[in-house]
């Protein structure tokens, strides 16, 4: 039974990202969780089940949200951030021509900011807005999937050490997605990480990634 109603509080705070982060920053109130957690804990473990075993549970979970740890804590602290505001993108359906078209413009084309994304069915282009146009414009509309403006990139920037330290590019992401913010696209490119969001959540995520960064410096330090 035990070890029933710690999988099945395990698999709850999973698929929860506030109470993952509530516990992660240690402001979790464990009975509030534990109560709040009962009625779906006895739909699998039965009506057996007392509070005290779900705060246990609860408790026990926590070690299992610690982002900065070892050498990840390293790349972190020694990462910086940029940020471009005034960006957008368009995806259009991957097919001979377009890639023909992307092709030719990347030989041409001098933008301030393009990064392109091949999928196994779409091509997304992400560029700095006063190029969006120019380079929309390329494609035929009855190719183009979905187009957004008032987007925002955050640029992080790492030491070397990434490209060999498992896990620091996912504290990054889980620092933003505990705030609840969508992550339009994202991409990796050797030692820098990009992020694209709305403009609206930009200093949200910024502020998330600031405080993880600071955290880990502490750590480091």
């Amino acid at each position: 039974m035990v070890n029933s109603i710690s999988k099945t509080v395990q698999n709850l705070i999973d698929e929860d990202l506030s109470l993952q982060d509530a516990l992660q920053r240690d402001y979790a109130n464990y009975s509030a969780i534990a109560r709040m957690l009962m009625s779906k804990i006895k739909e699998t473990a039965g009506n057996e089940v007392n509070v005290e075993s779900v705060i246990t549970a609860v408790k026990r979970s926590k070690v299992n949200y610690t982002i900065l740890q070892g050498k990840i804590t390293k790349v972190v602290a020694g990462s910086g951030l940029n940020i471009r505001t005034d960006m957008a993108k368009v995806s259009v359906e991957k097919t001979k021509e377009n890639l023909e078209k992307v092709r030719k413009m990347l030989a041409t084309f001098s933008a301030d900011f393009l990064q392109v994304l091949e999928g196994n069915s779409v091509i997304t282009l992400i560029s700095d807005l006063n190029s969006f146009n120019k380079i929309s414009s390329i494609f035929a509309k009855k190719d183009v999937i979905d187009q957004k403006k008032s987007l925002a990139t955050i640029i992080i920037r790492s030491p070397d050490e990434i490209t060999s330290t498992p896990g620091c590019v996912q504290a990054f992401y889980n620092a933003v997605s505990r705030r609840h913010i969508n992550i339009e696209e994202t991409m990796s490119c050797y030692t820098e990480t990009i992020i694209v969001l709305a403009m609206e959540d930009v200093s949200k995520a910024f502020t998330a990634l600031t405080d993880l960064i600071s955290e880990a410096r502490k750590k480091f330090n």
